[in-house]
């Protein structure tokens, strides 16, 4: 970077070059981007290290290159600005070469015209025009939020060759065994400010709000994330930076179907590129996650941090195993979501209806074992994690939260057109049904309209009755701002067991963290969670595509107003989006108590997209910036009211 007509010029040897010029007469301060070893390490290095800038404006320290040039630079303003006043200063880049036709501020005028007119045509007639406020800042939000991210990690192991050889302990330490893996791309970050770094399961639900904006970036982000060098040559998907073989919910298969679809329903290379790598990754939760070989599966701590009365991702207590409600139960969604990919593709390749068996005929195993072992309760009528000891003994983890509520996930429909248009596929699966009839609890028919539907879950019927009587139940997981990660009935009787000599105590806790569990800075006990309480909603819809109006619950628990499963789902929506949206009041949930936002005309209406949000209240919690997963909330705005 040089200085040039008193503008920033950059030249590199692989890309064009480009101009930063300002309004004004700024200074022009250099250094070199490379870190300050002195400082660092106590060893010589650059003249102008990367805190040059900072160090000359903050201290006076002669500390940038008087000599103007240098791989980082920057223009510096001193403005003396009254209490209660504004200033404005007008930066403008552009490629070296080119003449702007247009003055800085008509193309701001410009650009804003046209985004007008783009998110126009996302809002649905149905949104208010706070809702759609809501959708846009969503989405927006979600196209900053993403950056580029470097991470080699065979060089940060062993060293940078120009840097101080890093400690010993490193080549044994986290990461050590992703040796292959080099990220080298701009990603779509879980909060570009706090948790600047991407994640397995957050880039999944991160796909499916971009992709209404940006479904070429969606794609290609889902594609990324299972190459070569992402993706451990065991199959592994990697987690995150702080521990790659940490265990994320399986949900991409589930993210594909939902980006393929948002984007038309017609790119099948994306489709078969994506089936393709997910095999080796299924492949790779069956014999890594469920021990036994028995189709119970227990993951760890699945994305869901300290939910459980004990950390499911550390050594257990006592000698045994953890049999895992949710963990099976995604397993079982992974291979229903995989046959859906497989039948989608059967209709333009047939070789693709022996991987549409396969996965018809693995997600049964899963199902059986998941309603077979234990894990549901009759009594109850929910789904619990079990603790499988050595000795012999089940010990049920009764502890109502949303690991007993994500069996719903597991459901899919087959229509009559699909099975006529598959021969094969449909003749073993009749064969399957007719020969193996102690699955037959898990597959259903229903016809409504002339029409005959098949109706695949680890949820019956009967169940999903039973199970929806507790989500619905305001006393319970029903919050006024969506699905509670934790009954709110633990608060008056915490759910506690004894293991090994100690007590392990759960309690509902609807805010900040009470645990130092995971860092203690996330909390899944109480508190509202977007990409679960999406995936519920969806399910919700599964259910409804299969019974139409012919099955209602009851909304709230105990209230005798009966809705369709439809009309349950688009009002758990509202309930969501009524955390972003001004009530009678004019006050905003996600605000809570900071008054500067609930009150001061400008900042109410800039919201702030966090992490969770309070089971009570619907304050926000956790990372505040913008957190790319809630950006769940401009899909379920556009897809309300919508059958699946």
């Amino acid at each position: 970077i040089t200085l040039r007509d008193n503008a920033l010029v950059t030249s590199h040897h692989d890309q064009p070059g480009m101009r930063l010029s300002g309004e004004g007469s700024p200074n022009a301060l250099f250094c070199d981007n490379e870190s300050n070893s002195e400082r660092l390490w106590d060893l010589a290095g650059p003249d102008h290290p990367k805190d040059a800038i900072n160090d000359h404006v903050v201290n006076g320290a002669t500390t940038t290159n008087p000599a103007e040039v240098g791989t980082k630079a920057a223009l510096w303003y001193r403005v003396d600005v009254d209490a209660g006043a504004t200033h404005e200063i007008v930066l403008r880049l552009h490629a070296d070469t080119a003449v702007p036709e247009m003055a800085a501020l008509d193309v701001l005028r410009t650009r804003e015209a046209e985004a007008d007119d783009f998110y126009a045509t996302l809002t649905p007639e149905t949104a208010s025009a706070d809702e759609a406020a809501v959708l846009r800042q969503a989405l927006s939000g979600m196209l900053w939020s993403k950056q580029f991210y470097h991470y080699d990690v065979m060089r940060w192991l062993d060293g940078d060759p120009t840097q101080p050889p890093p400690p010993r302990e490193r080549l044994t330490g986290r990461n050590s065994g992703w040796r292959h893996l080099n990220n080298h791309d701009v990603i779509s970050m879980p909060d570009k400010w706090e948790y600047p770094w991407y994640a397995a399961w957050d880039l999944a639900f991160h796909a499916v709000a971009l992709a209404h904006v940006d479904a070429t970036f969606a794609k290609d982000q889902l594609i990324l994330l299972c190459r070569e060098w992402y993706m451990h040559p065991n199959g592994q998907l990697p987690a995150y930076e702080w521990k790659f073989e940490d265990v994320n919910p399986p949900v991409h298969a589930w993210a594909a179907l939902r980006v393929f679809e948002i984007d038309g329903g017609h790119d099948f290379a994306f489709l078969e590129r994506m089936l393709h790598k997910l095999l080796l990754n299924f492949t790779w939760w069956v014999n890594r996650k469920d021990a036994d070989g028995n189709n119970v599966f227990a993951g760890g701590f699945l994305g869901l941090d300290n939910i459980g009365p004990i950390d499911r991702s550390a050594p257990l207590p006592i000698d045994g195993a953890l049999e895992q409600s949710d963990g099976t139960s995604w397993m079982a969604m992974y291979c229903l979501d995989l046959l859906e990919m497989s039948l989608t593709l059967a209709r333009h390749d047939r070789t693709y209806e022996d991987l549409a068996t396969k996965f018809f005929e693995h997600f049964a195993l899963i199902a059986e074992a998941m309603n077979s072992r234990g894990l549901w309760d009759e009594h109850d009528g929910f789904y619990y994690d079990v603790l499988a000891t050595t000795k012999g003994d089940r010990i049920p983890l009764k502890l109502r939260s949303m690991v007993g509520l994500l069996p719903l996930a597991a459901t899919t429909t087959l229509g009559r057109d699909t099975l006529d248009k598959l021969p094969e596929f449909a003749a073993r699966m009749d064969w399957f049904l007719a020969n193996r009839p102690d699955y037959a609890d898990l597959f259903h028919t229903h016809e409504r309209e002339g029409h005959e539907g098949q109706l695949l879950s680890i949820v019956s019927p009967d169940r999903l009755r039973r199970v929806m009587r507790w989500l619905l139940d305001e006393a319970e997981f029903l919050s006024p701002h969506g699905i509670r990660a934790l009954s709110a009935a633990h608060r008056d009787h915490p759910f506690s067991v004894d293991l090994a000599g100690m007590t392990y105590t759960v309690e509902y806790s609807p805010g900040e963290s009470p645990t130092g569990l995971f860092g203690g800075n996330s909390n899944w006990r109480g508190p509202v969670w977007f990409p679960v309480n999406y995936i519920v909603i969806e399910a919700i819809r599964r259910f409804a595509r299969f019974f139409g109006d012919d099955y209602s619950v009851e909304y709230p628990t105990g209230s005798g107003v009966e809705l369709t499963l439809d009309q349950v789902a688009d009002a758990l929506a509202t309930r969501l989006i009524d955390i972003f949206v001004e009530d009678g009041d004019g006050r905003r949930p996600v605000f809570g108590s900071s008054e500067k936002f609930q009150a001061d005309a400008v900042w109410k209406r800039i919201i702030p997209f966090y992490e969770y949000f309070h089971g009570d209240t619907g304050a926000g919690l956790g990372a505040s910036h913008q957190t790319g997963w809630t950006g769940l909330v401009a899909d379920l705005i556009i897809r309300r009211g919508q059958p699946l």
